[in-house]
């Protein structure tokens, strides 16, 4: 008998740290790589998986997430396959969702409509490939309550992580802790931790009894990593599965076991550098497993003038449909549909998306510029950071981030 899987992808998060990218959208509908958005990887890697039964929990600014999930995330109804965004209810009183293990509890209907044998809870902001049949596969064959992915991480970074302490087996749980700065090694690799991926596999009835359990806890932070895990963890019920023997059909040797969280602008930034090489870090081009999306009816790209200083082109750079780069040069960067960089434009290590138009003569460098942005003819960003700093944000690494609409100043 065919085991019944639904998968519930948390993608409430507010996105404070990627201001001012969330301003107007949840963290999850941030345009990613050109074309997509971060909640298209998650929602590919399940669907790809074959797991087509997928529920969305929302909160904070959805709208934008809502909308490119309806648009674009429609299955098969005959087959009684669907992606619904599912926004808090409240059907347990005039409150929004407390934490993450609360919106699974005030959202345990969908889990008894379904009446699936196990649960996929998976986070929907990380940028990565995976099988996740492999991990339900490990995560019956364990019986454990629970399964949390896990990825190797150098023993130096444990206080950038929830980190995951195993037993000798290298498969039970024995701690699970929020960024400790003292952790012992793995069993087979004694400078090595695991981090949790914010990835779990749920046997039904373990799930269910947890949540409720912990909504009845006055003192919980009702949040998945910090209270349910945790929770079973003391019940040595827990295993954790290693993201690296996960196999993922047609990745590289340079891109397989990728997985960035990309929670600050600088992660965020720097997940884009990843995708540009010859040979990228991340790699977009995979066709065995692809990452699905919908971006529109706009024209192929288009680059035109080409004599002297005066010359389209793009190096290095990932360039969507809809744009042209007229007498332009783009370097190390990624453009997104229906950008313009016109003559004698500069643009280079930047993310530029949707709907921006770039003067003549301007200069980008090492910026995300957000939708529907007008850079001015002769404008410079990047080039003075303390007159940015002044009017834009800037991260930690140096990176002009300018909201989306924002007025651009000459």
């Amino acid at each position: 008998m065919a085991v019944k899987v639904l998968a519930i992808v948390l993608a409430g998060g507010e996105g404070k740290r990627l201001m001012p990218l969330t301003a107007d959208r949840a963290k999850p509908g941030v345009p990613f790589g050109g074309i997509y958005r971060m909640i298209d990887f998650v929602l590919s890697n399940l669907a790809n998986g074959g797991y087509l039964k997928m529920v969305v929990l929302t909160q904070y600014k959805s709208h934008s997430l809502d909308r490119h999930i309806s648009k674009t995330w429609r299955m098969s109804t005959l087959l009684g396959n669907y992606v619904t965004p599912v926004p808090a209810q409240q059907r347990l009183g005039p409150r929004w969702f407390a934490g993450s293990a609360d919106a699974i509890y005030q959202s345990l209907n969908l889990i008894n409509d379904e009446s699936p044998d196990y649960v996929i809870v998976f986070g929907a902001d990380h940028i990565y490939r995976m099988d996740p049949k492999q991990m339900v596969n490990d995560h019956i064959a364990s019986g454990a309550a629970v399964t949390v992915a896990g990825i190797r991480q150098p023993k130096s970074m444990s206080d950038q992580f929830g980190v995951i302490d195993v037993a000798e087996d290298g498969k039970r749980i024995k701690a699970f802790r929020e960024k400790p700065k003292e952790v012992d090694g793995l069993p087979d690799a004694p400078d090595e931790i695991y981090a949790s991926m914010g990835n779990y596999i749920f046997t039904t009835r373990a799930l269910i009894d947890a949540v409720k359990e912990d909504a009845q806890n006055p003192d919980s932070k009702h949040d998945m990593g910090g209270n349910i895990i945790p929770m079973l963890v003391e019940r040595n019920e827990a295993n954790v599965y290693d993201f690296r023997d996960n196999q993922v059909p047609g990745s590289s040797e340079r891109d397989r076991g990728y997985w960035r969280d990309v929670g600050t602008l600088d992660s965020f930034y720097e997940a884009h550098m990843d995708l540009i090489a010859t040979e990228p870090i991340f790699n977009l081009y995979n066709h065995d497993w692809p990452i699905f999306t919908n971006y529109g009816s706009w024209p192929p790209a288009k680059f035109v003038h080409g004599y002297d200083d005066r010359q389209g082109r793009a190096i290095e750079s990932m360039i969507s449909p809809g744009v042209v780069v007229s007498g332009a040069l783009v370097e190390r960067s990624v453009i997104s549909p229906n950008v313009r960089v016109n003559s004698w434009a500069h643009v280079e290590g930047s993310v530029l998306m949707e709907g921006v138009s770039v003067g003549r003569r301007a200069i980008i460098r090492n910026a995300i510029i957000d939708k529907n942005v007008a850079i001015p003819e002769g404008a410079q960003i990047g080039v003075d950071l303390d007159r940015d700093r002044k009017l834009y944000t800037v991260s930690d690494n140096g990176v002009v981030v300018i909201g989306k609409g924002q007025r651009v100043e000459l």
